[in-house]
């Protein structure tokens, strides 16, 4: 597209709206953060390109050539090295040429690395151009106001020339930091082009003025350049497109390989399974005899004969005799309401009038930092201001979904999280507020903990074990496990059943408080932990209950099931349970009275509390309560050694 000349009547007009216009549009801060990898900016980088060239010709790359002096020719471009610099690609990127305003190049928001300074830009006219630089930062508190070594009007030059622009971070915040250059182009009758170059850069707080590296040092500023470089032709055009393709077959061709040995491994595990004589272990009832899955001997039950199981058992079974009852009275359990999977028959609609007496409005909702994020869903550090004073604010958990989610997702989120509304518990997290404002996608809010996410901290515990034996100690864990444990019990209480219950439903703050949570967004933020056995759902398999995987029956007890994998996961830091069963045989492999292992360095006392939790019968399993007072004894008299 030509460039188009404003009459000069309207210029300040125009120039208002046009800076408004590039403002707004590039977007808020936090959608952005989570940028700060190499290589998805190099590949970000590489497809942007090639899509310009899709789109716009080959003309879009391409070095410049000699053109006539009587013909009018305003461009604008960034050089090689630039391009290098901030995408990795040998390319120029041309923002005007020969009048021409490539649209795709300015609507796109360049990144800009954390330890880049500067950036420099080429341009020349070859008839008289008057310009005008403005420059806009939506948030000066990260980003010092930029300055350039080159006046900020003037006219354009007539041979090619580089101007240097510098972005420095303040060092004051850690946010990513959004910049709009204005250049307004005047030509001999007096009317005008408006172009805005949008930018963004992470900074990063208490680094002060970054040093400019040596990849910033501005290149000699030559105002006679002469020489120029081959422009681009279909043949560069060619090798970009081939080397996409080399890419996407390489990729391919390594996901097939994880595959075939993942699927040989399976056979050779089956193989073990026949050949190894353990058919009487196997064929054992479930109710008589209960079996563990060991880390060398995965697919192997040890046999009924083995010696360490008897005693495990036998210290299971009697961990939760009350004094003076009878074994049939302990072992009997309430009979609470079973409930079915019936959150698609829920409209969304009906969703947002369940939680519409706990909504505020959506400008007391500031987001910061994005703490985990999926496919659809994402997870915020927001703040959230006092409706009565507004100086006052709240740090808060923000759970809401991306544009592109469907109206189910949408439903699904805003149902399950109100799984918990209602409950009042020091180990329970519900909802606090919802925002269901029409336009906007739903966001629910929840009291923030410091910590997080209970899974992602054991596994960051588990990463600092080597260097820090001492982070956590296994009295920290069963402590952990008692909070857990009291909240269930609380809900087995009121009769509410919670289905999900795992690390990665439970957050943490910085003095050990766990609360559970609903398992709103956790199919999107841990897609590894559910699986679709064919009836067109996404479940926790890994954590259900026999009952639960044959008939889809939920209860109390089946909560008690995933109680013991929790209490598992704590006890791993954050491993996955039944890593090498194929989810499509775990009730075959429970129904056999398979288990999962004794985690290293776990007492045996601790594992006969599992190992209860995973009776066949849910009658036989204990209640929440009792596995109170069985892990306070245990916390107590851990205490006693240290």
């Amino acid at each position: 597209m030509r460039l188009k000349w404003a009459t000069g009547a309207t210029r300040a007009s125009h120039t208002t709206a046009a800076m408004r216009g590039s403002t707004l549009g590039s977007g808020s801060p936090s959608e952005w953060r989570g940028w700060r990898r190499s290589v998805p900016r190099r590949l970000g980088g590489f497809f942007f390109l090639l899509l310009l060239l899709l789109l716009e010709g080959a003309g879009c790359l391409a070095n410049p050539g000699v053109y006539p002096h009587n013909k009018p020719a305003v461009n604008i471009y960034m050089s090689v090295e630039e391009v290098k610099k901030l995408l990795g690609l040998d390319a120029e990127l041309y923002y005007v040429r020969d009048d021409t305003v490539n649209h795709c190049a300015l609507s796109f928001n360049m990144p800009v690395p954390t330890e880049t300074n500067s950036l420099f830009f080429t341009w020349y006219s070859r008839t008289k151009v008057d310009y005008h630089l403005a420059f806009h930062v939506e948030n000066p508190v990260a980003l010092i106001q930029p300055t350039c070594n080159t006046s900020i009007q003037g006219e354009l030059p007539r041979l090619p020339s580089v101007f240097k622009v510098d972005i420095i971070c303040s060092g004051r915040v850690d946010e990513e930091a959004f910049l709009t250059m204005q250049l307004n182009l005047t030509n001999q009758a007096n009317n005008y082009t408006v172009l805005n170059f949008k930018r963004r850069k992470m900074c990063y707080k208490n680094l002060g003025v970054p040093i400019p590296l040596n990849n910033n040092t501005a290149p000699p500023f030559d105002s006679t350049v002469k020489n120029f470089a081959p422009p681009t032709t279909s043949t560069q055009v060619f090798y970009i497109s081939v080397s996409v393709c080399c890419i996407v077959i390489f990729l391919v061709a390594i996901i097939l390989a994880i595959l075939h040995l993942h699927s040989m491994k399976r056979v050779e595990m089956e193989d073990s399974v026949s050949d190894s004589g353990s058919s009487q272990g196997l064929s054992q009832p479930s109710t008589q005899t209960t079996q563990y899955l060991r880390a060398d001997t995965p697919n192997n039950a040890a046999p009924l004969s083995n010696p360490g199981s008897a005693p495990i058992l036998q210290l299971a079974s009697s961990s939760f005799q009350s004094p003076g009852a009878a074994p049939h009275e302990n072992r009997s359990y309430p009979s609470l309401r079973i409930e079915k999977n019936d959150l698609r028959s829920v409209t969304l609609m009906e969703a947002k009038a369940k939680v519409k007496d706990i909504a505020l409005s959506r400008e007391r909702v500031t987001l910061k930092d994005v703490l985990h994020e999926g496919t659809f869903g994402r997870i915020f550090h927001g703040v959230l201001l006092d409706e009565k004073d507004p100086t006052k604010e709240k740090e808060v958990f923000v759970k809401t979904v991306k544009d592109h989610a469907s109206e189910v997702q949408v439903t699904m989120m805003l149902t399950e999280s109100c799984k918990l509304r209602g409950l009042h518990h020091r180990n329970l997290l519900p909802i606090s507020h919802v925002c269901i404002e029409d336009g906007e996608k739903p966001m629910v809010l929840l009291p923030f903990m410091a910590w997080g996410n209970l899974k992602l901290f054991l596994r960051q515990c588990k990463l600092a074990e080597a260097n820090n034996p001492q982070a956590i100690s296994q009295q920290d864990l069963v402590y952990m496990a008692i909070q857990i444990a009291c909240g269930m019990s609380y809900l087995a209480r009121r009769e509410v059943i919670h289905k999900d219950l795992a690390a990665r439903n439970c957050v943490i703050d910085d003095s050990m408080q766990v609360k559970i949570t609903d398992n709103a967004l956790a199919r999107d933020l841990f897609p590894m932990d559910y699986h679709c056995l064919g009836d067109n759902e996404n479940r926790p398999v890994r954590w259900m209950a026999l009952e639960s995987l044959l008939n889809n029956d939920f209860s109390s007890a089946s909560d008690v099931w995933a109680f013991g994998v929790t209490l598992w996961e704590l006890m791993t830091l954050g491993q996955t349970p039944y890593m090498d069963i194929d989810p499509f045989e775990m009730s075959a492999y429970l129904k056999d009275g398979y288990r999962i292992a004794q985690p290293i360095n776990c007492p045996d006392e601790l594992f006969a509390v599992m190992a209860c939790c995973w009776a066949l019968d849910p009658e036989e399993r204990p209640k929440f309560q009792q596995l109170v007072q069985c892990l306070t004894e245990f916390h107590a008299a851990l205490g006693a050694y240290v």
